[in-house]
């Protein structure tokens, strides 16, 4: 029998350690599934330390969230600002999304788990999952107005839906066919809003 593992002790200060076994244990089992002792016990940190500093379970997990929503918005805009054209600039959210679910510990989308978890109505977390998928939509709507779309919006709201079912896919069939689909579905709807028409003027230089 090999001896069993442990998992690597996480640093930081209490904040950090807490959002560390969140982030691993939510992402990786459910926010519901997972137990707050269980995340106290990941991070090393009293309890008191828990409530001190996110004073629930509920605000522990919108904090959890939003730090993806951060990294999120951080890699696709770094990803984008590496191309010059505004067609290209729109295919590599995609890349990025492909890059994201071939890695070992990919569970699908966050955000998506988290509202399939939990309960229909307003709260701070599904507020925040709204705004999450609104300033996904947002960024594809501006990229096409800067390709010079006919219907930067129309075409915006296509391609969200079209990030957001390769997600899924991936996720369900555990290969990156759905996003290679979805890309070049992306292609597709791209040149056919974008025949005869001249990318905004600088849209690439801001």
């Amino acid at each position: 029998m090999s001896p069993k593992t442990t998992a690597p002790q996480l640093e930081g200060s209490a904040r950090d350690r807490l959002l560390a076994a969140a982030n691993e244990l939510f992402y990786e089992e459910g926010v519901h599934t997972v137990g707050i002792e269980r995340v106290i016990e990941r991070a090393g940190v009293a309890k008191a330390s828990l409530y001190s500093t996110f004073g629930s379970k509920d605000e522990l997990i919108r904090a959890y969230l939003q730090q993806r929503a951060d990294a999120r918005k951080r890699r696709i805009s770094e990803r984008i600002a590496r191309h010059d054209e505004p067609r290209d600039r729109i295919l590599a959210v995609f890349d990025v999304l492909g890059e994201r679910a071939s890695e070992p510990t990919w569970r699908g989308c966050a955000f998506i788990n988290v509202r399939a978890e939990g309960p229909r109505g307003e709260n701070k977390v599904t507020r925040l999952c709204a705004a999450t998928r609104g300033w996904m939509r947002g960024l594809f709507a501006e990229l096409a107005r800067d390709a010079g779309a006919a219907d930067p919006d129309a075409l915006g709201a296509q391609l969200v839906v079209l990030y957001d079912g390769a997600t899924v896919g991936t996720s369900m069939d555990d290969d990156l066919a759905a996003v290679k689909t979805a890309r070049a579905m992306a292609e597709a709807l791209l040149d056919a809003q974008l025949a005869g028409r001249s990318p905004r003027r600088g849209a690439a230089k801001r």
